[in-house]
Parts: structure tokens; C-alpha cells; sequence
């Protein structure tokens, strides 16, 4: 078995085919989106693929270890998180192309008027040991 991180992202990814933010969808729709991923993560609970999934919040801070004491924190910028990730879900498969089917079942999650988002998600293996930098 292998892990992979299925990221989802508020941009930087090409635009999903239901491509409303989601600050614009009805509360239902929300709903139905987040009853989705519990729906699909419940699932790979019984078949053992499933390992974790987190939403993040808008809300974040660089930190930096500057010596004793307190380290500084800063406030941006976040072009690689803060602005681009909304949330995560870590798989443990068989293979590359399972991780592709999952990642493709999810990124059909309803979005605005109940219709799939499509949207694109960025599948990443895990580093392991045998794994190598220089790929």
C-alpha cells in the first residue's frame, strides 16, 4: 500500500467545470458538498484506504525559529497555502492508478446547484525510503 495527499485547492489549479466559490453557494449546498466527502471518506473507511481528511480555515501564520525565545510571526504571504489549499485527504492504496480513480470520484463533490464541481485535484505520493528525490 501506498499514501498519497489528494489536495483541494481555492485556486492555482485550472478553474473546476462548476467553478463558484463556495462563499456563493446556499447553505444546502454546502451541506450536500460536506455530506459528499464524509459520504466517500466513510467509504474507504471499510475497504481500509481511507487514513485522514481536514478542511482548512482562511486563518494562518508564517512562524520562524530565530533563537531563544519567542520565535517571530509574520503574516503572509501564502501563495502556496493559504490562498490555494482548502483541504486535504491522505489515502492509503494499492497503486497510482487507484489513487487516480479516487481522486476523480472526489473531485465530482456537488458544488453550486447541486451539480459536480469537477474539479481538479492534485494527487501526491508520500515520500517513502525507497522513494527518491531526483525523480
Amino acid at each position: 500500500m501506498a499514501k498519497y495527499l489528494l489536495l483541494k485547492h481555492y485556486r492555482g489549479a485550472p478553474a473546476a467545470v462548476n467553478d463558484v466559490p463556495m462563499d456563493q453557494w446556499t447553505p444546502q449546498e454546502v451541506s450536500a458538498h460536506i455530506q459528499y466527502m464524509n459520504d466517500f471518506a466513510a467509504r474507504l473507511e471499510k475497504t481500509g484506504e481511507f487514513v485522514d481528511s481536514q478542511a482548512l480555515a482562511p486563518e494562518g501564520r508564517f512562524v520562524r525559529y530565530d533563537g531563544e525565545g519567542r520565535p517571530p510571526v509574520v503574516d503572509g504571504p501564502f501563495a502556496e497555502t493559504k490562498d490555494l489549499i482548502a483541504g486535504w485527504m491522505v489515502i492509503d492504496v494499492d497503486s497510482e492508478e487507484r489513487a487516480f480513480e479516487l481522486a476523480g470520484e472526489l473531485s465530482a463533490a456537488p458544488g453550486a446547484g447541486g451539480e459536480p464541481i469537477h474539479e481538479w485535484l492534485e494527487v501526491r505520493p508520500f515520500l517513502t525510503e525507497m522513494s527518491t528525490v531526483t525523480e
